[in-house]
């Protein structure tokens, strides 16, 4: 007990970079688990990440021994040997509580409903979302098709560095709103600053930072504290910055746009990627979406557009007329993508993370793409080099 903040464990950032950061964070990741997903003795949890990752650490390791739960521990893919895998075992081992990707759900829903409904998934109290931004699209799909319209749906942000949740919805406390990460956990203190320096009270956009530490945050940068201080807070003195966007609506809650890295300039309108993904997968015929730039002559950037229909739907021209169309509708005439590529896959890492750095080597067909061995299926980058369209090698 004399010392309470001895590093616990030792962790890898990303398993494509080659920093690492450590904090101890035990009572975090057992206080977290314990509220976030309201686990309580005989509920059995599933939380389908990678142990190798960050996510697995928390709330596949620490979080659940700590409370002494019940898991369901898995490894493999959701669709071997059948594209039903994840409800077959939620059935077989009468899964309480659930969580998983944004990116696995978008996948699992191309399926449509069959292979959902082929099983009995009353069980279900909680179910979560970790990894991004989730779109309402597949926030609604979630909801209503696995839970049944009866789960509380935990739409969880946070970050290897912040070592368990850090904005969160409560179950059975928190009214939902599909898409938004809702609140802070127990003594977390989020604001948003404008690019000055400002926060912004009330309704607004801007860069998500946290005032005061909590229990799981990091300590340093392992062998180089310097960085970290540079890092995470030089921007805002005094405050952490997370590196993404948020925005506060009319009622308080807290919605994250995405990776202020992965906002766009096109013709002078600030944008992000997550907005125009969203804007995409709002399509009827379309599971998975993801933007990056390219370079323009004009612009400055352009949008590049990697689709993913749903089983059974044809890529065709009018799907790419009818995506271009919607975009412009619901976002602008500057949004508007240049170029929609099909993608059969997309390049995620095995916890389900998309790699946009080698997407972004695609839209300017750069082959030099870096390490992928991070990648869960590395074949899907030559894919996708092939499917680049025609007229734009």
């Amino acid at each position: 007990f004399g010392f309470p903040v001895d590093p616990l464990v030792y962790n890898m950032k990303s398993g494509s970079s080659e920093s690492i950061q450590t904090g101890g964070y035990l009572l975090y990741a057992a206080t977290t688990f314990k509220y976030v997903f309201d686990y309580h003795p005989g509920d059995v949890y599933w939380c389908t990440a990678d142990v190798g990752w960050i996510t697995g650490h928390t709330y596949v390791v620490y979080g659940p021994l700590a409370n002494g739960a019940q898991s369901v521990i898995f490894e493999g893919t959701p669709f071997h040997p059948d594209n039903d895998r994840y409800w077959a075992v939620i059935e077989k081992y009468k899964v309480t509580q659930f969580y998983t990707a944004p990116t696995a759900i978008r996948a699992l829903m191309k399926f449509g409903e069959e292979p959902v409904k082929k099983h009995n998934l009353h069980t279900l109290k909680v179910l979560g979302s970790v990894g991004e931004p989730i779109n309402p699209e597949a926030w609604l799909w979630y909801y209503k098709l696995i839970g049944g319209e009866k789960c509380s749906i935990v739409d969880t942000f946070w970050q290897t560095e912040t070592g368990g949740h850090v904005l969160t919805p409560l179950p059975g406390a928190t009214p939902m709103k599909p898409g938004s990460a809702t609140f802070p956990f127990f003594g977390v203190m989020p604001s948003i600053m404008d690019e000055e320096g400002h926060e912004i009270t009330g309704v607004g956009e801007g860069y998500l930072v946290f005032k005061r530490p909590w229990p799981g945050i990091m300590r340093t940068l392992f062998g180089n504290h310097e960085r970290f201080e540079q890092v995470y807070f030089s921007k805002f003195k005094g405050y952490y910055c997370t590196g993404d966007g948020a925005r506060r609506d009319e009622d308080g809650y807290l919605w994250v746009t995405g990776r202020v890295d992965d906002m766009l300039n096109v013709s002078g309108h600030l944008m992000s990627t997550a907005e125009v993904e969203s804007c995409l997968t709002g399509h009827p015929s379309v599971s998975e979406a993801a933007v990056v730039s390219r370079p323009h002559p004009v612009k400055g950037e352009c949008l590049y557009c990697f689709i993913t229909p749903n089983q059974g739907i044809p890529f065709t021209d009018k799907l790419v007329s009818e995506l271009k169309t919607k975009v412009r509708e619901k976002i602008g005439p500057f949004a508007m993508p240049d170029i929609i590529q099909h993608a059969p896959g997309l390049p995620k890492t095995r916890s389900g993370k998309i790699m946009r750095r080698v997407l972004r080597k695609i839209a300017v067909n750069d082959h030099n793409v870096g390490d992928t061995s991070t990648l869960a299926d590395e074949s899907i980058v030559d894919q996708l080099f092939k499917n680049r369209p025609e007229g734009n090698k």
